[in-house]
């Protein structure tokens, strides 16, 4: 960390300090049961993870935002406003611009009043950041989830989907089989045709000695759901065609409304989020955000923290690629953030509040203006 980034990140703490946030701070060692859980597939794999002889598998600090909201729904009253800086830790598979062990300055919103908490949030980093002339990019998982959720196909169809939300390659794969628009790898039709030929006890025991983790009541449960997807009618196609119409959604903010209202007839279980995102948008004007040039694509964050269930954002430099998309993987972003509401039941120990947050690189900001981050 460059003496530049380090005073970065101080007059970035500073000025969130000055918002009246309260400073907060997380230790740097995490218990790796509870985090890993929450965070998401990426982040497991990137994470440093060690054993401690008294207090079990620990985890290098992969953000402040978990830790945060452990410490709020165990003391915290709302509303309330926090802020940090600090460094976290995340493994990296290849060279690049993606450090290991980078700063981070954060914002936290405990607050009720959602839609006006979320433009709080995005103005505030719209504000700080405005000198280096970033590219903003917001989206709203929520959306997205209220689709999945009101399709009409089995529980089972809809959970494999919202799992894999944050891969969209995976989760267009599923999409695709689901709607009957790709056929199923050979290797799973020829097993359906031994598991409807056979029961799947007889095939365990032809088999031979049981190895892995697995119990026999696991397999022959998954072996079951296996014969009842085979045998579920595909996503209806105009349903279908709906979901691949949102997750290609990408235009100004108040153009989108427009494209969600016109479709929400046919798709009446995004009502709700789509009503969310229009107050958002109102709230956003009334911070001086110009919604009528504001990128939104209702696919963006899908590749971020699992723990993002409806509002996402993030500040970007450089140019977009063809089609609107950013070179993301290439060029991370110099801030990024989002409405984290389920996080906050799940810590909550039977209680939840709306919450939103997000974080700023301050070496990102440091290089930008020229300084030797």
């Amino acid at each position: 960390m460059t003496p530049a980034a380090r005073a970065e990140a101080e007059a970035l703490f500073a000025a969130l300090r000055d918002t009246g946030a309260l400073p907060v701070e997380a230790d740097i060692l995490q218990p790796a049961e509870t985090l890993l859980d929450l965070y998401g597939e990426d982040i497991r794999a990137r994470a440093y993870v060690t054993q401690d002889p008294l207090r079990g598998e620990m985890v290098l600090r992969p953000d402040f935002t978990v830790p945060v909201v452990q410490a709020h729904m165990a003391n915290g009253a709302d509303p309330a406003r926090y802020t940090y800086m600090g460094p976290v830790f995340r493994k990296q598979d290849h060279l690049g611009p993606r450090a290991s062990e980078y700063l981070q300055v954060g914002y936290e919103v405990f607050d009720r009043n959602a839609p006006e908490a979320d433009a709080e949030v995005f103005a505030l980093f719209a504000r700080l950041l405005a000198p280096l002339n970033l590219r903003a990019l917001t989206g709203d998982i929520g959306i997205l989830l209220a689709a999945i959720e009101g399709l009409s196909t089995t529980p089972r169809r809809k959970a494999a989907l919202r799992r894999h939300v944050w891969r969209p390659h995976r989760f267009r794969a599923l999409l695709d089989r689901f709607a009957g628009r790709a056929p199923l790898p050979e290797a799973r039709l020829r097993l359906l045709d031994h598991l409807r030929s056979d029961s799947a006890e007889a095939l365990m025991q032809a088999a031979g000695p049981q190895i892995g983790l697995r119990s026999a009541a696991e397999i022959i449960s998954r072996t079951q759901a296996l014969l009842e997807d085979a045998a579920t009618a595909p996503i209806a196609a105009p349903e279908a065609a709906l979901l691949y119409d949102l997750l290609g959604l990408a235009a100004p903010a108040d153009a989108a409304l427009a494209h969600l209202r016109g479709i929400q007839p046919l798709m009446p279980a995004i009502a709700p989020a789509v009503d969310r995102f229009e107050a958002r948008l109102a709230a956003l004007r009334a911070h001086g955000i110009d919604t009528a040039t504001l990128p939104f694509e209702a696919s963006h964050g899908r590749t971020t923290l699992e723990y993002y269930d409806g509002f996402v954002f993030s500040f970007h430099q450089g140019e977009p690629l063809t089609g609107g998309a950013l070179a993301a993987d290439d060029l991370p972003a110099v801030a990024s953030g989002g409405r984290y509401d389920a996080l906050t039941a799940i810590l909550g120990a039977g209680r939840s509040i709306p919450a939103v947050g997000g974080i700023i690189r301050p070496a990102l900001v440091a290089q930008m203006k020229g300084l030797p981050a």
